[in-house]
């Protein structure tokens, strides 16, 4: 088995829920972070764009996917895009 590459797109509640706490939160709670970057949605709103490496076992994804949307401030988080490494 390999790795899996995980796109993950994560919405804060509102404009002015803390990105920078959000962002040490998934630091904290993924360890297998390998980037964050922020994208304009618009009004104000910024999404986080963050790019995870899994192993490719049954459960990994949905751990990480649950990790992130029960980080205080963030109103969903969800893969986008998935790849083998």
């Amino acid at each position: 088995m390999g790795d899996v590459a995980l796109f993950i797109r994560v919405m804060p509640e509102s404009p002015e829920v803390d990105r920078e706490g959000i962002k040490a939160a998934i630091k904290d709670k993924v360890p297998s972070l390998q980037e964050i970057r922020e994208e304009p949605i618009g009004f104000g709103l910024v999404a986080l764009k963050v790019v995870v490496v899994v192993p490719d076992a049954e459960g990994q994804t949905d751990a990480v996917e649950a990790a992130l949307n029960d980080i205080p401030g963030v109103e969903r988080a969800e893969i986008v895009e998935s790849t083998l490494v």
